[in-house]
């Protein structure tokens, strides 16, 4: 009687050991969890051992990325970052006479988002606006940029929102002569200068 109890017990002992084995991994990958993988990965540091270990600064540094990413994502709004061209850029540089009382206007025929990239100055302060007239809109409308009073000096880039002619009024407000200088480069094609009641000035670029 005894010799058949003892036959059954060493199958009762295995299946005991393999639950204690069982519940020894299930406490190990649980402290894992707690003190190692959550602090890493999500920042829950409940028992403040992940901090001290550095693994929050994981976590930190995972935040940090992601913040980044969705904010660049959002500025870059989709646009290209290489838009190839046909032809090369032009560039030049062109002096404009303002007598007492007089303005003058400046533009380039830009594709839309063809980039435009100036600088111009004064020997003295004028009023100007950079504004475009989009192609196929009524004649004498535009769009207004940037309007500013009393500048001797800017510079920028345009991006063409749309196609059509970009560019700029100056007024001379003093009763001195002024001498605007104008510096520009970009993938335009030609400009158009208007002065008073003189017949509009058209240049090509080759």
């Amino acid at each position: 009687m005894a010799t058949e109890m003892n036959v059954g017990a060493p199958p009762v002992l295995a299946r005991e050991r393999i639950a204690l084995n069982a519940g020894a991994a299930l406490l190990v990958a649980g402290l894992l969890l707690v003190v190692a993988v959550l602090p890493a990965e999500y920042g829950v540091d409940p028992l403040g051992v992940g901090r001290r270990l550095g693994l929050t600064a994981m976590s930190d540094v995972k935040k940090g990325v992601d913040a980044f990413q969705a904010t660049r994502g959002a500025s870059a709004g989709g646009a290209p970052t290489v838009a190839p061209q046909e032809r090369g850029y032009q560039n030049e540089t062109v002096d404009f006479k303002l007598a007492p009382r007089a303005s003058i206007e400046y533009k380039y025929r830009l594709d839309k988002g063809e980039a435009l990239l100036y600088s111009w100055k004064a020997t003295g302060v004028v009023n100007y606006e950079l504004h475009a007239e989009p192609d196929g809109a009524p004649r004498g409308y535009a769009e207004s940029y940037e309007k500013v009073k009393a500048k001797d000096a800017a510079s920028g880039t345009l991006t063409a929102p749309f196609s059509g002619i970009h560019g700029w009024y100056w007024e001379n407000p003093s009763d001195t002569a002024v001498t605007v200088t104008l510096s520009a480069a970009g993938f335009y094609n030609m400009s158009h200068e208007f002065k008073g009641d003189a017949a509009p000035k058209t240049k090509m670029f080759p």
